[in-house]
């Protein structure tokens, strides 16, 4: 059964290299449908680090909701991801699945504008 997901990337160590590469990655993973725009944003929460490349990407798979995660945190890891305790903390790729077959999933839709600007550029009508 085919299902549609919004993943949210985020990078901001070697953000366009990473970001491209997460994009790359992804679309070999998953059949792309859409992309918003990519964009600069502050870091939120913890503020002493570089600004972010920001945007989201909209996605067909064939993966249950818990196997899409999975596969989103392994393909972070290949990516040299280091979870540190400092949760705002830089990164070098950020995947989160935002939206999953039309069903908001990941609460920083309501709290972070980019987020929702590009999930709302992917999906116009998405009833929230």
């Amino acid at each position: 059964m085919t299902r549609r997901a919004i993943i949210g990337l985020g990078s901001n160590i070697e953000p366009v290299r990473n970001i491209q590469r997460a994009r790359e990655i992804l679309a070999e993973e998953f059949t792309v449908i859409g992309e918003s725009e990519f964009i600069q944003t502050k870091p939120v929460g913890y503020a002493d680090q570089d600004d972010f490349i920001n945007g989201a990407v909209y996605v067909e798979t064939d993966l249950s909701i818990g196997q899409f995660v999975k596969t989103l945190k392994r393909i972070e890891k290949d990516m040299g991801r280091k979870r540190s305790q400092l949760k705002s903390g830089p990164r070098s790729i950020d995947l989160d699945l935002v939206v999953y077959e039309g069903e908001i999933i990941d609460q920083d839709f309501y709290e972070r504008d980019f987020l929702k600007e590009s999930v709302l550029e992917l999906i116009p009508d998405l009833d929230y």
